[in-house]
């Protein structure tokens, strides 16, 4: 590959904690293939989701816009129609992107709608819904029955992730010798889970210890009312049940993710290309800590902190454990291609991050689901996490403060903890001040006027934000004057 060439490769995975992966947790099963892409990698010990849900989390990383600005707040919903993706942000330059696998920001059911989006190589557009258009009735069915339910064998090369594979082979050999940025999104391990058979005797077979940390079915001291009512949902849930059905399932479908991701990063390698590559997944799972089951509502590291991986590109090789978050991903990535960084992204290219800083993270959560009212409907979180402390804004329940040095598995909520007062009403204005410039469309002071901040009172204009935001293809237009807009994050 020529000194011009710039390639890079996402390659990310649905549902997957960060000690699902041998490489950041010694006890986890044997993940060969991304253990050896974590040695030639910057590897983030502090990597986070924008929001614990698919469809937001996903669109963060591909619009580099937070959830409450980008119209996704929760799943089954769709892009804001003035919102870019990585796609059309870097086509434009000469760049050839390619998309293999779950999509899931089109606005459609969980499949999507199976049509190529602006921006991207409609020859290499591969989505849930054109997976299932090449299977007959019964096949479709099958592929949804969950591997841990089903005694057959599936075949590799009739499941999601072998098809999204042979596809992102068949781009790289393609596009070998051009710029491209490639992205590989498998939906696996998400339920159901469906792998060979192979995977589920070769977990058998592997000496490991089960993600059961000293939280599991803990409850967190002066927990919120809603981690309550989810954990009251899972309180009959035996772990010895959930242990067989993970191992089954989800914990042998990632043994296959790390199979078939391993085929593409031996491709890049049998090619001779040296392309960035990132790795992550979209988010994890409480696998009852906590005594919760599944992603939503909840900024405990189990189900937002991921595996984060860089490699080439100028990131050394080494564990960082400076909090990067997903929002930095599509400013990295223009870094790298030398695409100039829009004023409107929220996030800051990690190529600028150093070794182990102290750096300001922030998660969100509105609603799992706008097509039923499950998963607790309409429970709007803020978090600014810093490396050690994480502080929650549950606005309709009670807030959380955790201090990770001292508690790393979060079991004792200090908000209203008086040695800690200082500093939680410091992350506070930080967080407040985030929401400001990213003009969060549920901001408001209710946010800022909690039960522990006795110096804050309500006020009809809060802090005075504007509405406008600087933007660089569109000037707007001043409400008191009608003239261009200056200094859009000023106070009135």
């Amino acid at each position: 590959m020529g000194d011009f060439m710039k390639q890079a490769v996402l390659i990310m995975v649905d549902t997957q904690r960060q000690d699902m992966l041998s490489c950041y947790d010694g006890d986890a099963a044997r993940t060969p293939a991304l253990d050896a892409l974590a040695r030639e990698s910057m590897q983030f010990i502090n990597g986070y989701t924008c929001q614990p849900v698919c469809g937001p989390a996903r669109s963060a990383i591909f619009t580099g816009l937070y959830p409450h600005s980008n119209g996704m707040v929760a799943n089954s919903m769709q892009l804001g129609a003035n919102t870019k993706t990585a796609g059309e942000w870097l086509s434009p330059h000469g760049i050839t992107c390619g998309y293999v696998g779950k999509w899931h920001l089109d606005g459609g059911d969980y499949f999507g709608y199976g049509k190529c989006p602006a921006g991207y190589h409609p020859s290499y557009w591969y989505d849930m819904r054109n997976f299932l258009e090449e299977l007959s009735e019964e096949q479709r069915r099958k592929s949804r029955v969950p591997m841990a339910c089903r005694d057959d064998d599936p075949r590799e090369e009739d499941t999601y992730a072998h098809r999204c594979a042979d596809r992102a082979i068949r781009f790289l050999e393609e596009f070998q010798e051009e710029d491209f940025f490639l992205t590989l999104s498998l939906d696996e391990p998400h339920e159901p889970s469906v792998c060979p058979r192979r995977f589920v005797e070769a977990l058998k077979k592997q000496k490991f210890k089960f993600h059961r940390t000293p939280n599991v079915k803990y409850r967190v001291k002066n927990s919120p009312a809603h981690h309550q009512v989810w954990a009251k949902e899972h309180s009959g849930s035996s772990f010895t049940s959930l242990r067989k059905l993970l191992q089954k399932g989800m914990l042998a479908c990632n043994l296959f993710c790390d199979y078939e991701i391993g085929r593409v990063l031996n491709k890049i390698q049998e090619l001779g290309l040296e392309p960035l590559i990132l790795y992550t997944a979209d988010h994890g799972d409480l696998f009852l800590s906590h005594g919760m089951i599944g992603k939503g509502c909840a900024m405990f590291h189990e189900v937002t902190r991921v595996p984060f991986l860089i490699k080439g590109g100028g990131f050394a090789p080494g564990r960082n454990t400076t909090p990067v978050s997903h929002i930095d991903l599509l400013p990295t990535l223009m870094t790298y291609f030398g695409v100039k960084i829009p004023k409107m992204l929220h996030g800051a290219p990690l190529q600028n991050i150093g070794q182990n800083e102290r750096r300001d993270i922030f998660m969100e959560f509105t609603r799992y689901e706008v097509d039923h009212d499950g998963f607790m409907g309409f429970q709007p979180i803020r978090c600014i996490f810093d490396g050690r402390y994480k502080l929650v804004i549950n606005l309709l329940t009670e807030d959380e403060l955790y201090d990770l040095q001292e508690d790393p598995y979060e079991l004792e909520n200090r908000i209203l903890d008086r040695r800690y007062a200082k500093l939680r009403n410091e992350l506070h204005e930080r967080l407040i001040q985030w929401m400001n410039e990213t003009r969060d469309v549920f901001r408001g002071y209710h946010w800022h006027c909690r039960p522990w901040r006795p110096d804050v009172k309500p006020s009809f204009r809060h802090t005075g934000y504007t509405r406008q935001l600087e933007e660089e293809d569109f000037t707007q237009l001043d409400y008191s004057t009608g003239l261009p807009m200056q200094g859009a994050t000023r106070k009135k």
